[in-house]
Parts: C-alpha cells; structure tokens; sequence
C-alpha cells in the first residue's frame, strides 16, 4: 500500500505490532461487504506501529458517531428520525452479512478477541469474580457481604424471585461457550458498538473483524445500547468516552437501586430498581430489538452466554460503586435465569425530554454553537420504513474533531 497523500485527510491508529496485523487483517476481511474507510498504509514508529486511513469526518463523508447521535436524540426530537435510520442500517448491515457470508461453525474458528480470555478458567471473569471475594456494601442496609456470599440468599427482585450465584453464571457461560459448540457466524466488524459506527454508516475500528458468531454481535451491540454507552462507560472509564466520542455529551440519568432490605433471619434480600435511559437511547434500543429478535425467545437463549460475558466482562467490579455493583449482578442472575423473558431483561424506563433545548447545547460544542444548527445534521430527509430505503442526510462541512478511533 502506498503511503498517504499528505494533503489528504487521514487518522492513524498508533498500536502495537500485534494490534496493527491484526486491524489490517480484519479490514481486508470487511473491505467489500461492509461500508469502511479507506486503508491508506501501515508504517512502523520509534514509539508505536501505525495503521493509517481514510479520516472520514475531516473529508465530509461522515459527520458524527453513534454514541454522539444517541445524545443529541435524548435532548431534541428532531434528531430521532436520523437516529432510527442508523439504527435500521447497522440492522440491516448484519442481517446482510448473514446472508451473504453466513456459516454454521465451531466458536473456535471465530475471532477469539472479545471471548476466550475472558471465559477461560483463569480467564478475566475467574479473576474478577472468582478469584477474589470483594465484598458489596447492601444500599441502605448497614451491611456488608462478600460476592461469595449472595449465593447463599435468596432474593426479590422487582417482585420477582432470583438467585444470584456467581459461580453457576460463570460456570454456565463457560459451558455454553466451549470451543467446539457450533455457532451462526459471519463476516462481520466484530465489536459493533457506539464508537465504532459513524453517521452515514461507516464501520470502524477492524481489530476484531473477521468471523464472528452472530448471537455475540447482538449480544455487544444490544448491551452497549442498555448499559455501557450510557451509564457505564461514562461514568467508569471517562478518559476513554471522552477520547473515543466525538462530542462526548454527559448522560443525565441512570439505572438505580429505588430500594433494598435485608431479612437476616431469612437469609432474604429485597431489591427494587429503575433503569432509566434518556429517550433517544430507548427509541434506539428498541428500534435493535424490533429488528434483531424477530423471535424473542429463541434470540435470548442465544445470546445469553455472551450477554452475561458483555455484563460481567467490560468494567472492572472494583471501579463500581456498591449501588452500580449490584445492578451489575442483578443484570447477569435475570440473563442466567432460564425464567428471564427479553423485555425483562431489557427493560429500560425512558425519561422525559428535557423541557428547554437552550440549557441542553453548552456552546462549547464542536458540533455547532446552537440547536438549529445542530438539527441541520440530521434533518436531510424522513426515518427508514421497510416501504423505501433511508434517505442520507445532506452532508455539510466537518466540524472540527475530538479523536475517535477509526
């Protein structure tokens, strides 16, 4: 591959040896299935190797992530036809790649990135979970048991019973996800979550493309939507939700404990909880649900193993505040149990539209200083219907750009 134009507009990844073989590799897995950007070279530094490509925010093609157009949706109504239309394209990418590269085959054969170290015995969820008994601080109740311990009580949750076992969860994905179990994969992206996909759709970031089983595709994408995007990730790792997105807009609610008791006597916790999520969030959750389960029952017992690895596997349990923690472990028992219909599982509370857009667009934004122009990004042409194709936005001039990764 030739070096890079210098006058064209370019991102480079800085990576590892091992980091740039593998993006390189994926990109070419992708190149003609899936909208990406350009590969332009791969050149070795003093400090790092770099992987260059098309910038395609700086040259127009591309104007925000999908973290950012989620944002922008739980402050203004006018962004939410955009939004759902990107929403039903990354749908849609998926189901095209499984009927064009689709293929029954054993997890062993997939990519292993995101999967095998952290299910392995000894692996991320053993270490994190297993390996170590941290103790949790029960809001509200004076009491502190270790996570070896809920195993032990019973709980209500949401006047619902559940058992809270940690080490049949993990026991259980392990079974599920044994390198020879057959899976339906793809040729896919591999990591499909909001910093990765820009508006018009655009794919990034190929460290783990290549085979992917299409359950774990679902699985990253969908909890992405429900918890990291929105709560987690912000709020945990605020160094990389600042670097990755583009405008980085603060998420003004989130999931909570509402309340928790403890029956010692018992040995009985009861647990109620609210997972609100800002409204253009929920209006994309749902539109990937409407779209990805046509058989809700038969989609989640698919995805459970790597919904569970999604939900256990991304922060750390030390980072989270016992409140969070909890919600964290509630989360992985309600995927664990067999009972567990998808629309309990995800089941977010939509909050209201803020009541004035004038206090919801700091002028800081790079975006733009004010909401009409703002709303120009996203109003080129009505929402996707199965009747016609999505009509694209009409492209403006770049703003300028926080790094995000290609």
């Amino acid at each position: 591959m030739n070096p890079a134009d210098p006058r064209r507009p370019v991102f480079d990844k800085h990576t590892t040896a091992e980091g740039a073989e593998a993006e390189v590799r994926g990109w070419h897995h992708i190149r003609e299935l899936l909208p990406a950007p350009a590969f332009l070279g791969r050149r070795t530094t003093a400090q790092a190797h770099v992987v260059t490509f098309e910038d395609v925010f700086d040259n127009g093609r591309c104007r925000l992530l999908l973290g950012d157009l989620i944002a922008l949706a739980d402050r203004d109504t006018a962004a939410l036809p955009r939004l759902l239309t990107l929403v039903d394209e990354i749908c849609r990418s998926l189901h095209t790649a499984a009927s064009t590269t689709g293929a029954t085959a054993p997890l062993s054969q997939c990519r292993p990135g995101l999967y095998a170290d952290r299910i392995r015995r000894g692996g991320r969820l053993d270490a994190w979970y297993l390996h170590q008994d941290l103790p949790l601080a029960l809001p509200g109740t004076h009491t502190v048991l270790t996570l070896g311990e809920l195993r032990h009580y019973t709980f209500t949750v949401n006047e619902r019973p559940l058992a809270v076992d940690l080490p049949a969860i993990i026991a259980g994905a392990r079974r599920t996800l044994n390198p020879g179990g057959r899976w339906a994969t793809a040729i896919t992206q591999g990591d499909p979550t909001e910093p990765n996909i820009a508006d018009p759709l655009c794919w990034l970031d190929f460290e783990h493309a290549g085979r992917n089983t299409l359950p774990g595709e679902n699985a990253i994408f969908l909890w992405y939507l429900m918890a990291l995007g929105g709560w987690l990730v912000p709020r945990y790792q605020p160094d990389t939700y600042q670097r990755t997105l583009r405008l980085a807009l603060t998420p003004r609610t989130a999931p909570r404990v509402e309340h928790c008791a403890l029956d010692e006597t018992e040995r009985h916790i009861t647990l109620r909880y609210t997972w609100a999520v800002e409204p253009g969030r929920h209006a994309a959750l749902t539109r990937a649900l409407q779209n990805l389960a046509a058989s809700p029952a038969a989609f989640l017992n698919e995805a459970r193993a790597f919904l569970t690895l999604r939900i256990l596997g991304v922060i750390p349990p030390t980072l989270l505040s016992a409140p969070d923690l909890l919600l964290v472990l509630i989360k992985a028992a309600e995927c664990h149990d067999p009972a567990t219909e998808l629309t309990s599982l995800f089941n977010p509370t939509p909050v209201p539209f803020p009541p004035s857009r004038s206090t919801e667009w700091p002028p800081c934004l790079p975006l733009a200083l004010n909401p009409p122009c703002a709303r120009s990004l996203f109003t080129g042409g009505p929402p996707w219907s199965p009747a016609r194709p999505p009509v694209s936005a009409q492209r403006s001039p770049a703003p300028s750009r926080r790094p995000a990764r290609p």
